[in-house]
């Protein structure tokens, strides 16, 4: 069983930093690409960036040069740096494992989700 677990959201007023993680936890034999998507109140879920195995990123236009992500291979772990924050920014933010295989007590493959971390730019 794997489980994807963020961290790191928050209040944070307009123009600061966050940086959310999201740990996968279980037998993980290796991660093929982790995202981050986004969803606010009324809006349907975004892809906001995404990061591969070789280290190939991808960025939504609307966060590009603001936000960077990166991963962390011997921890399975990603990261989310966010800059300059704006209120259109505020969203639950969603860590999604594409092709995460496990091998105990099979090898299996599937793609997982975490539960997300609310992140709140005000003044």
């Amino acid at each position: 069983q794997v489980q994807l677990v963020e961290s790191g959201g928050g209040l944070v007023q307009p123009g600061g930093s966050l940086t959310l993680s999201c740990a996968a936890f279980g037998s993980i034999f290796s991660i093929n690409a982790m995202y981050w998507y986004r969803q606010a109140p009324g809006n349907q879920r975004e892809l906001v960036a995404a990061i591969t195995s070789g280290g190939d990123t991808n960025y939504a236009d609307s966060i590009k040069g603001r936000f960077t992500i990166s991963r962390i291979d011997a921890k399975n772990t990603v990261h989310l740096r966010m800059n300059n924050l704006k209120p259109e920014d505020t969203a639950v933010y969603y860590c999604n494992g594409i092709g995460i295989t496990t091998m105990i007590p099979e090898r299996r493959t599937g793609d997982y989700w975490g539960r997300g971390t609310q992140v709140t730019v005000s003044s």
